[in-house]
């Protein structure tokens, strides 16, 4: 197996989601380093550690003032020095953002996988050459996957190896929260019912909705449990019934949606959730919840058109299907139906199948080289 190398713009260490879920699971047949994106530093430095998965990831730092012309010339450096003083060179380079192209150039790699997970374009102060450098990622990958239909039909067209790989889900570790663990302090002052959200909380989370569902029902509760990003916390509605967590470990998540009644998906209808597949979808229907959500296209597709998920549209819709919701949290027909469902995908499953597809690959690059 071929070393690899990821390239991402999410750190390993803040919320867990695709990158380390694929990249834990590569690490356990092959070497596997990931790159995050530079922070400031003293002096040009690639700091590295190991994880309990046997993931190396690697934190550049580099000196403020350099400009971002500077920072990427220094950056490629450092992983060219990675590249030499591991023997990295012909690794597979696998990319999250096109910005990222020119470090995995500086590896002379054997072959190139972009997995597309979001519209990186469409976020909030995103670069300005994103899409020209996607245009290059495109004309350099061998293979491209990508993580939801819309994306997958906005992106199939760009290249002639492209596979949609959905979100996929731990179901063993999600339906732990079935079995009833202990409720978390964070959550014990808190009434019932409560309808919650876990995840990142930024301009893809409809915050005036948030605050209208809240103020249509002050006798719920609505804790939000992960970190505010790109945003300011202020714009997170200030009232009695909404509570800001904070963020959780990965293992905590269990425990929390078990005490939750209802998970809620109040996403924004902008250019951010276009063609987003949010992974906690499949996470909050593995612990047993109910779920409401805006009418994001991938959710309807892959989970309302199958009575898996509530869809709304305005703060009344929204209530009157949580209201819905809550009468479904303990009904083991539903559960059944879900767990069916789930029964299709799995991020072992998944990465299964994308090392299928690498292998694939390998074998052409290796042709074409021979030719």
């Amino acid at each position: 197996m071929r070393d690899l190398v990821c390239f991402s713009h999410l750190r390993w260490a803040f919320v867990l989601q695709r990158p380390q879920h694929l990249m834990a699971r590569a690490a356990r047949n092959r070497r596997v380093w990931f790159v995050e994106e530079p922070v400031p530093g003293p002096r040009p430095l690639l700091r590295c550690r190991v994880t309990p998965e046997g993931v190396h990831v690697c934190v550049p730092e580099v000196p403020a003032g350099l400009g971002i012309d500077g920072a990427e010339t220094v950056v490629t450096g450092l992983v060219a020095d990675l590249a030499r003083a591991e023997g990295l060179r012909g690794a597979a380079a696998w990319l999250y953002t096109p910005m990222m192209l020119p470090f995995a150039e500086a590896l002379d790699p054997s072959l190139v996988v972009y997995d597309c997970m979001d519209e990186l374009a469409a976020f909030r102060a995103a670069p300005p050459e994103i899409l020209y450098r996607e245009r290059a990622l495109f004309a350099r990958a061998d293979l491209v996957f990508v993580g939801g239909p819309s994306l997958w039909e906005a992106k199939r067209g760009a290249h002639a190896h492209v596979h949609l790989f959905r979100s996929s889900v731990d179901v063993s570790h999600f339906r732990v929260a079935r079995s009833g663990p202990p409720e978390p302090a964070t959550l014990a002052p808190l009434r019932r019912p409560r309808l919650g959200w876990v995840g990142v909380i930024d301009e893809r989370m409809d915050l005036d909705l948030l605050g209208q569902v809240a103020k249509l029902r002050p006798d719920w509760e609505w804790p939000l449990i992960g970190p505010v990003v790109k945003i300011d916390a202020g714009s997170v509605p200030q009232a009695p019934n909404v509570h800001l967590l904070g963020s959780r470990e990965y293992r905590e998540l269990p425990a929390y949606l078990a005490h939750f009644d209802v998970a809620i998906m109040p996403f924004a209808r902008n250019d951010a959730t276009r063609f987003i597949s949010p992974t906690k979808t499949p996470e909050y229907l593995a612990a047993g919840l109910p779920v409401v959500s805006t009418a994001v296209r991938d959710v309807v597709q892959d989970y309302a058109d199958r009575g898996l998920v509530h869809i709304a549209t305005d703060a009344a819709g929204f209530v009157a299907a949580c209201e819905r919701a809550l009468t479904e949290r303990h009904d083991p027909a539903r559960q059944h139906k879900v767990d069916a469902v789930l029964a299709e995908s799995s991020w072992d499953d998944t990465w299964t199948r994308m090392d299928r597809l690498i292998e694939t690959a390998e074998l052409r690059t290796l042709v074409r080289s021979a030719k």
